[in-house]
């Protein structure tokens, strides 16, 4: 986009690189630059040698003699965790959204050239600290628990089971509690998104800019008694919601787009609205047909998911269609969900014998994805080609 005449702006998270900056990928720093480089230096640095590890014997939250503080996760030789509370702006992000409502102001009247600017606070993420004007926004009275909290993921990979032992310690007022402060925190994030649309209007173009509303992941937030996000390949942590806002070029405004979308289709999104050029071969496919009020004839009827693990490494891949969810656990046993009977995911029937045609078809789509994205999870070697059906049933 840059290349094609456009001015970038940065401001906020930097989850691309530790050893790039956002300048490196062609974005301008002058805006927000002191809140990347303080959220790259809270995620990204080097791990502690062991033996540096004794500082953790000054923070250790599970000493024999210690009693579990309110919304505490006691972990012995770890820092003291702290699942939820109370805080202004834990994670700077008003820092982050007043240096991209600056930005907007110095463009007020400048509209000869096409600009786009990122804005990436790190709320809603855990740990859930959010000032108490929002907090008391919810009655805990009103808070309930996910269906599916009581899955003790029994006929789930043991992984799954092993992180929900962690929030095990957390009683069902604290996961409501929780859950209380999540939703403060997601209302706290909209007050700041506010602030930059407030700006944008002032700005004066407001109505030729289009605007993108998203998260890059989602959270558990107690379904199956788990938080977070991790290697549980449950929809809370990947269906996010998308807003979307382009008053003079989008037909229809106010629908609701019920098609398979992924992050990956922002990318060619952008660059056909940009009249940018594609190098390359993309994973997504360009919305634009969906903000002109057109349903194109030949969109994914599935979505997938990939991951090696959230730094406890597990391959893992995923298909899932609009009546099924196939999981590949190369470390574990496979999922396999009807969407349709179970939405919540309950119910694993990858060892039932009558759903064996099931998991051979949603796996000839998943190596064919796996194909045609030149993923490298693929290996025939005998103690690690283990799935159910092999990547040849993608050209059987």
């Amino acid at each position: 986009m840059r290349d094609s005449g456009y001015d970038m702006y940065y401001s906020g998270k930097w989850h691309v690189s530790s050893v790039e900056t956002p300048r490196d990928r062609g974005w301008d720093m002058s805006s927000g630059s002191a809140a990347v480089r303080d959220n790259s230096d809270r995620y990204y640095h080097t791990p502690p040698d062991m033996r540096e590890w004794s500082q953790y014997q000054r923070l250790q939250s599970g000493s024999p003699d210690r009693v579990r503080g309110e919304g505490e996760i006691l972990r012995p030789g770890y820092p003291l965790y702290t699942h939820y509370g109370k805080h202004e702006d834990l994670f700077r992000d008003q820092k982050v959204v007043s240096d991209a409502v600056e930005a907007l102001r110095r463009r007020k009247g400048s509209a000869d050239k096409p600009w786009c600017h990122f804005v990436g606070t790190l709320g809603p993420h855990d740990p859930y600290f959010a000032p108490q004007r929002f907090v008391d926004m919810y009655d805990l009275d009103d808070i309930e628990l996910p269906a599916s909290f009581g899955d003790l993921m029994d006929d789930k990979p043991g992984l799954y089971r092993r992180l929900r032992g962690r929030f095990d310690q957390l009683s069902e007022r604290e996961h409501r509690e929780a859950i209380r402060h999540y939703l403060a925190f997601c209302s706290y994030q909209d007050y700041l998104f506010g602030q930059v649309l407030d700006a944008l209007e002032e700005s004066g173009q407001a109505d030729n800019t289009l605007v993108l509303y998203i998260s890059d992941h989602g959270d558990y937030v107690a379904e199956h008694g788990l938080w977070c996000k991790g290697l549980p390949c449950f929809r809370g942590a990947y269906h996010i919601p998308v807003a979307m806002r382009w008053p003079i070029g989008m037909e229809g405004p106010g629908r609701t787009v019920d098609a398979f979308v992924s992050l990956a289709d922002f990318a060619p999104t952008f660059l056909e609205l940009a009249g940018a050029p594609v190098d390359g071969k993309m994973a997504g496919m360009s919305l634009a047909p969906f903000l002109f009020g057109k349903t194109p004839d030949s969109w994914r009827d599935a979505v997938f998911t990939q991951s090696n693990g959230n730094e406890l490494y597990g391959i893992q891949r995923s298909v899932m269609t609009k009546e099924w969810k196939f999981v590949y656990n190369g470390f574990d046993f496979d999922e396999l969900y009807d969407l349709r009977s179970d939405p919540d995911e309950t119910r694993n029937l990858a060892s039932n014998p009558r759903c064996m045609e099931v998991i051979r078809q949603l796996s000839r789509k998943l190596w064919q994805f796996a194909y045609d994205t030149n993923d490298v999870c693929v290996n025939s070697y005998i103690a690690t080609a283990l799935a159910t059906y092999g990547p040849g049933e993608a050209f059987a």
